[in-house]
């Protein structure tokens, strides 16, 4: 393989991840193409809750078996499944019930707070680099709960947050509207998360990190990758759709939940789901909002960004290719009027977007189990913009051949 080939790394997908990646490979001096099938930015990143939000929730649990029923059977739960895609998604809720063993449990959480512990300091970082620390807010994030009831049912999670040292301040009464005006005084208790931060306009973040690389010296390519191959001196070929070949010396598949159809093709397939997610931008809110809301009960979020207030969250399991179910944002909009009695609905959209789930909640950090020279970068479910900066960071450092300063063992793509 000719030197200048071995330097070359093409990163597919152009999200926050994948943007991300590109710009630290470029300034560890490796020369980058980032290859999208739309614009950077323009994908699931695009909708995001803005949310950096560090502490980090297994999806499953022992208990989670008992609440499923009640979840599908309710239209405006937090977790919706379309019956026709039930059968599909049955192997990934079995994986997903075997990931909430009291044993697994811990395991996962000790993974997922091993990033979401360095997260906030790498983000930092990677927004000074590229100039934009103004992007990050200042304020948190409070978790709310209507009743004493819905705060008991909570307390395991505060429990986790405790023994990783996560700080955090439970609010009561008062306290809760001092903070943050806009609320209802019908709420019971809150949760002041301080390091819980948020991005002011997170599509804006992605186009940040895309032009750093390119002004870098990094290339953007748009177009959709059909597969991956390998020549016999180690180059790897990225052929793309259009019939272009691009030759490198390592890869990074970074494209959400897309992801998938390339690692199947290249011998490893993966239990890489879409949850569907939505949100509702609101530019005329008729209130105003310093601090980010999370209803851990209903699963969704109020955030201030990109220039409105956005609510969002919940999760339909319909797959790719189902059309959007704007019922789904419209009950999150109705719950949030509930906790915020000023929200008003004045020059509103709509969206809906593909979050790469895994069944362990975890995501796939890895090299290759087929490919050498080939990486993986995908599976953050809720948790993308969190940890953008430090998945980039250890791709970086697996690409180089340096020790990454966290143990990968468990984000292996041959876990399963």
């Amino acid at each position: 393989m000719a030197e200048e080939t071995k330097k070359r790394v093409v990163v597919v997908g152009a999200g926050v991840i994948g943007a991300s990646i590109a710009f630290e490979l470029q300034r560890r001096g490796l020369e980058v193409t980032l290859i999208d099938k739309g614009e950077p930015g323009r994908g699931t990143s695009f909708g995001n809750m803005a949310s950096i939000a560090l502490d980090f929730a297994a999806g499953s649990g022992p208990s989670t078996w008992k609440k499923i029923p009640g979840w599908l059977l309710d239209p405006e739960g937090p977790v919706w499944l379309r019956p026709s895609y039930a059968a599909r998604m049955l192997p990934w809720f079995l994986r997903f019930l075997a990931a909430g063993r009291p044993s697994r449990l811990r395991e996962i959480e000790d993974a997922g707070m091993s990033l979401s512990l360095r997260a906030l300091g790498d983000l930092r970082e990677m927004l000074q680099a590229i100039g934009a620390s103004e992007l990050m807010t200042q304020e948190g994030c409070l978790a709310i709960y209507e009743t004493e009831a819905e705060f008991a049912a909570d307390r395991g999670h505060l429990a986790m947050m405790q023994r990783y040292g996560l700080e955090f301040e439970v609010l009561s009464n008062g306290a809760i509207q001092y903070y943050e005006p806009a609320l209802s005084s019908a709420i019971a208790k809150a949760v002041l998360l301080p390091d819980n931060k948020s991005i002011r306009d997170p599509y804006g973040l992605v186009v940040k990190l895309a032009d750093a690389a390119i002004a870098a010296g990094a290339a953007f390519v748009s177009c959709a990758v059909r597969n991956i191959e390998r020549k016999g001196d180690g180059t790897l070929v990225v052929l793309l759709d259009d019939g272009r070949r691009i030759e490198a010396g390592s890869v990074v598949l970074a494209a959400g939940v897309h992801t998938r159809f390339l690692a199947a093709k290249l011998g490893e397939p993966i239990p890489l789901e879409t949850e569907r997610g939505y949100h509702t931008q609101i530019m005329k809110p008729g209130i105003s909002m310093r601090y980010s809301v999370i209803w851990p009960h209903r699963a969704f979020m109020v955030t201030p960004t990109a220039g409105g207030i956005r609510v969002g969250g919940n999760v339909e399991l319909a797959g790719l290719d189902a059309a959007p179910d704007f019922r789904r944002p419209r009950v999150l909009v109705r719950h949030a009027q509930r906790v915020l009695p000023g929200l008003k609905v004045e020059e509103a959209t709509e969206w809906m977007g593909h979050r790469p789930a895994l069944p362990d909640t975890i995501p796939i950090i890895s090299p290759s189990s087929k490919l050498p020279g080939v990486f993986y970068a995908t599976g953050h479910g809720h948790l993308g913009l969190t940890y953008a900066a430090t998945t980039a960071r250890l791709i970086g450092d697996m690409v180089s051949g340096a020790k990454p300063s966290v143990d990968m063992t468990p984000f292996r793509i041959d876990r399963y």
